[in-house]
């Protein structure tokens, strides 16, 4: 009976539908490997010659500054907040989230604005003590206070799926650890780091695959890196084949992380053999522990996310006045209807790739779905000129081919069509997990005994999937929605001219000098993207009880 169901399913209309959405994500990506087997731009020789040794080396320094960063701050707060009992615990857990909803290019600007001769903390020494400070208190607009700003701000997802990794761990194993007279430094050593090392890369991971998506940080700071490359190939010397070239070189960096993740995880257990997983229970401390272990969590919070949003708080209440206007409304408008309109469509897709492969279980299924969720790992710059070059090829071929001389423009590139294109192809992984999940949730037995009462697969979709779903389509809506929010550099590549979102915004009046006012945007995003956070740390606590 099983035979015949695959042989019915192995074809049909969902798995059609799964291969025109695998054609329409994966373009981007042929695209660039494609053009790699052309000849470089007129401007490739230049860069090669002066800027690539400089751009490669920023790269990997940034890299390497934030991977180890992110190590220190996320694995210390994670270990301390599921081990330890002190003083403000409980609020750590979800306060030290909270950077999730902090683009770096806002933390960057912000702090550039604390630290400047009109800051704050140079205003105060003024008036009380009369210290007078030429420029900056302290120069961050550089490679070392690149890395500072990107630590601070993505070490969340260390923190994340450690404190997660270390909640799941067993007591029996620390218990068994300290009958053999372990104490707990080298417990945390020999048993619960080694144990939650996947976890760790894998947060590592995402953290460096944002390094390298990143360009309003490096940008602002003056730091030349791919991400600035590709920008000054496509804009300043107008040469796509050399953006090309240099998004190639971006996704090596991207599949070089990705494969030294997977080698270093390898066919390696990390569980307990009996299959006990009995919670740890958190260690009671004494009273200067306790002072030590809240303030470490209390000054890595104040740095990476109190700080800087009252620093936005103070320039909101200085500027909306001149700010917040019928055009800013129109603007959260105009921003919020794209974000959710992609999440839509994203969860869209999703459920579609997921009903193909619930039908089928044949291996190409399995992989048009892979292959469709990679765009996540590619830096937004890249797939924003994946994107660019075949729409620009077709608005040529209509123009060439249908209307010649009679009328001029583009149709695609350059408008919301290519914007909405190249965030579903970044952000369909985003979408595509919580649906997975929610699919998993209910396993494959209602949507089976459906069909075998002879209800087609569509109307079993319709009628029982998706309703014992909802939560999941919601969460993963939500999820692309401030994402896309957030999005800067493929949002600055692929707008239509003169159309703004909250990201650009807030950066184009940064970049302008116009700190103080571009708060205002800056604050919606921060504000729209702690929504997400609520949910998360609800999910990691069931997991804890």
């Amino acid at each position: 009976m099983d035979i015949i169901k695959r042989k019915y399913y192995w074809w049909n209309k969902w798995t059609g539908f799964a291969l025109l959405i695998l054609l329409f994500v994966a373009t981007p990506l042929f695209t660039i490997l494609f053009k790699l087997f052309t000849s470089p731009g007129g401007s490739w020789s230049h860069i090669a010659n002066n800027l690539l040794f400089g751009y490669f080396q920023n790269t990997l320094l940034i890299l390497i500054g934030v991977a180890f960063s992110t190590f220190l701050l996320g694995v210390s707060t994670a270990w301390l907040v599921s081990n330890y009992e002190f003083p403000g615990r409980k609020y750590f857990e979800w306060l030290l989230i909270l950077p999730l909803g902090f683009p770096g290019y806002i933390m960057a600007y912000t702090y550039v604005g604390i630290l400047d001769y009109t800051g704050p903390i140079q205003t105060f020494l003024r008036n009380n003590f009369d210290i007078q400070v030429k420029g900056s208190l302290i120069d961050i607009m550089n490679l070392p206070g690149a890395i500072f700003i990107l630590s601070i701000t993505l070490f969340r997802y260390v923190f994340l799926i450690a404190r997660s990794s270390f909640l799941q761990q067993s007591k029996t194993m620390q218990e068994a650890s300290f009958l053999l007279g372990a104490n707990r430094t080298k417990t945390f050593f020999k048993v619960a780091l080694p144990m939650a090392r996947p976890a760790i890369v894998a947060g590592i991971a995402l953290a460096s695959m944002e390094v390298l998506n990143d360009y309003g940080t490096v940008k602002y700071f003056g730091v030349n890196t791919f991400t600035t490359g590709i920008f000054r190939a496509w804009f300043s010397m107008g040469d796509s084949t050399t953006a090309i070239y240099l998004a190639a070189i971006l996704m090596i960096f991207v599949f070089a992380i990705l494969y030294l993740e997977s080698i270093q995880r390898g066919n390696r257990q990390y569980s307990s053999v009996n299959g006990v997983n009995k919670p740890t229970a958190r260690i009671q401390v004494s009273t200067k522990n306790k002072i030590l272990y809240t303030s470490i969590c209390t000054i890595v919070f104040l740095v990476s996310f109190f700080i800087p949003f009252l620093q936005l708080l103070q320039w909101v209440s200085m500027t909306y006045t001149k700010v917040v206007n019928q055009d800013f409304f129109l603007l959260i408008f105009r921003s919020f209807g794209l974000a959710a309109l992609v999440g839509i469509l994203v969860v869209i897709f999703s459920v579609i790739l997921l009903y193909a492969l619930r039908l089928s279980s044949f291996k190409w299924v399995k992989n048009i779905t892979k292959i469709a969720t990679l765009g996540y790992a590619i830096p937004g710059a890249v797939i924003a000129v994946g994107v660019m070059i075949p729409l620009l090829a077709f608005d040529k071929w209509i123009y060439d081919a249908i209307l010649s001389s009679r009328v001029a423009g583009l149709f695609l590139s350059g408008t919301l069509f290519a914007l909405t294109f190249a965030y579903i192809v970044r952000f369909m992984a985003v979408g595509y997990n919580p649906v997975e999940a929610g699919f998993q949730k209910i396993g494959i037995h209602i949507n089976e005994a459906s069909r075998l009462l002879g209800v087609r697969s569509t109307k079993t979709l319709w009628k029982i999937d998706l309703p014992l779903i909802k939560s999941s389509l919601f969460s993963g809506i939500l999820l692309v929605f401030v994402d896309v929010l957030k999005e800067l550099p493929l949002t600055l590549i692929l707008r239509p001219f003169n159309y703004q979102t909250l990201a650009t915004k807030a950066f184009d009046m940064a970049t302008n000098e116009m700190i103080a006012e571009s708060a205002n945007a800056a604050m919606i995003i921060i504000l729209t993207g702690i929504i997400p956070i609520i949910f998360l740390n609800k999910m990691i606590k069931k997991r804890e009880l």
